[in-house]
């Protein structure tokens, strides 16, 4: 299934989220401020985590194909506003230039203007959710926001840790991407009033979903184009981040090619990472990388036999399908 084709039950609901998301965002009454959040609006974006709400909601519900109430569209614009506040903090501790293929809030305005935005779309987001009524809502969408938080922070303090442990890189993927994911999917079915097992279910959905999500992106960085990334390919090596990808390749090398390698990865040159990129589709890494992914996404699909079939539980399948043949359809 294509991404046009996974959405399409929920285009209707969707497009109310990007109402609520352009109102939100409209209501400030600066006008430098407003010229900064139509900049945001027309740089697009996926809108995945939104879409994992609504159909988790539907998934889980036996009226799925009842309208949606107000709350959960809202609910779900709060998590995408969450998502590009993270974005644009996340652009100016990489020092990123594109983002989407469009300039980064960073690269325009500047890093004063992307802190402060980034907490403005915070404080929107919480004003939703608190607006819901929901504590079991709030309590966790702040808890994934915290560990979204310490992962960055983890991610950050091991740069260049060339001996970084795979579990360690596991934990901080798990904390800055798979988490927003997991919460996602759970608030999603709290929404619908689904059972305390349902719930747990989509978490866990979200959260294996989630990291295999991250694993191919961090391998994408490595191996994509500029025109299908949206960015610079490279950018996890420009600012000393280790990934999967690069933990793999090391362990595969021997003691030689690993020596050079990590002299390469020391001096974060342009020559010296397309030889990377080239070895790492060269080597086992690939394939490792690729098995790593395709066992995550296998554990959420395995979640998903909780919930009774529908296109809804099928559109959640289809969206493991889509993450591996993204990074891995060239292979």
């Amino acid at each position: 299934m294509r991404l046009k084709e996974i959405y399409q039950p929920i285009r209707q609901e969707l497009t109310q989220v990007d109402e609520v998301i352009k109102t939100s965002l409209s209501e400030a009454r600066n006008s430098s401020i407003l010229k900064v959040n139509r900049f945001l609006l027309e740089s697009g974006g996926k809108r995945m985590r939104p879409a994992l709400v609504i159909l988790s909601a539907k998934a889980s519900n036996r009226k799925a194909d009842s309208p949606v109430n107000k709350q959960l569209i809202n609910i779900a614009a709060s998590i995408e506003l969450i998502h590009m506040a993270s974005l644009i903090h996340d652009d100016v501790i990489d020092h990123s230039q594109r983002r989407h293929n469009n300039p980064t809030v960073n690269s325009r305005w500047g890093m004063d203007v992307s802190i402060t935005l980034g907490d403005y779309l915070y404080s929107l987001a919480f004003e939703l959710i608190s607006n819901c009524g929901n504590t079991d809502i709030l309590s966790c969408i702040s808890s994934a926001t915290k560990s979204m938080c310490e992962g960055e922070l983890s991610q950050v303090v091991e740069r260049d840790n060339l001996s970084l442990l795979k579990d360690r890189y596991l934990m901080i993927i798990k904390k800055k991407t798979a988490s927003l994911f997991a919460a996602s999917c759970e608030v999603g079915a709290i929404s619908a009033n689904s059972s305390r097992s349902l719930q747990s279910a989509l978490r866990h959905y979200g959260l294996n979903f989630g990291i295999a999500f991250q694993i191919v992106d961090d391998y994408l960085d490595l191996t994509g184009g500029e025109n299908n990334l949206g960015k610079a390919p490279g950018q996890d090596i420009s600012v000393g981040e280790v990934t999967l990808p690069l933990l793999n390749l090391l362990k595969s090398s021997d003691k030689n090619q690993r020596s050079r390698l990590k002299e390469m990865l020391k001096s974060k040159d342009t020559n010296s990472l397309e030889r990377i990129r080239k070895e790492l589709v060269d080597s086992d890494a690939y394939l490792y990388t690729r098995k790593i992914s395709s066992s995550y996404i296998s554990l959420a699909k395995d979640k998903l036999k909780a919930l009774k079939d529908s296109k809804y539980r099928r559109c959640l399948f289809g969206l493991g399908d889509l993450i591996l043949k993204r990074g891995f359809a060239d292979k």
